[in-house]
């Protein structure tokens, strides 16, 4: 069984590679863990990620916090905006398989966007909770 945190990046990027839609606002399935040395934008990269134990009594599980991170080097927010618009609509009610575990709930907590860093790049995050159960 893998850890759920691997588990659930797992099945989210698999969900979003095989979305046309997504693919075509990157230009291609530009879901990464860390990007490859001189990616041209746009693409998506996962971030930050969190698990803590919500058992109670016989029920056992996790409480996930993760990020994913669209990075752009066009101007002003739209097409960041565009990508989070679709990966939120992706992440409502999708029909995950967890190696190991099982989804049980999965949401868009918040999304925000920030200015271009040293290299010119703008980025915007959409913050996920989830909920999941091993099998």
């Amino acid at each position: 069984m893998s850890h759920p945190i691997l588990a659930l990046r797992t099945a989210l990027r698999a969900l979003l590679v095989a979305d046309p839609e997504l693919n075509a606002l990157l230009g291609g399935a530009r879901i990464y863990d860390e990007a490859p040395r001189g990616a041209d934008p746009p693409y998506v990269t996962f971030g930050e990620a969190s698990a803590k134990d919500w058992s109670a009594g016989s029920l056992n599980g996790r409480q996930h916090a993760l990020s994913l991170v669209a990075w752009s080097s066009q101007g002003g927010d739209a097409e960041l905006l565009a990508i989070l618009e679709r990966i939120a609509a992706l992440a409502a009610d999708p029909p995950l398989v967890l190696d190991g575990h099982r989804l049980v709930l999965l949401r868009v907590a918040a999304e925000e966007t920030a200015r271009p860093d040293k290299a010119g790049l703008r980025r915007a995050v959409i913050r996920l909770a989830a909920l999941t159960e091993p099998l």
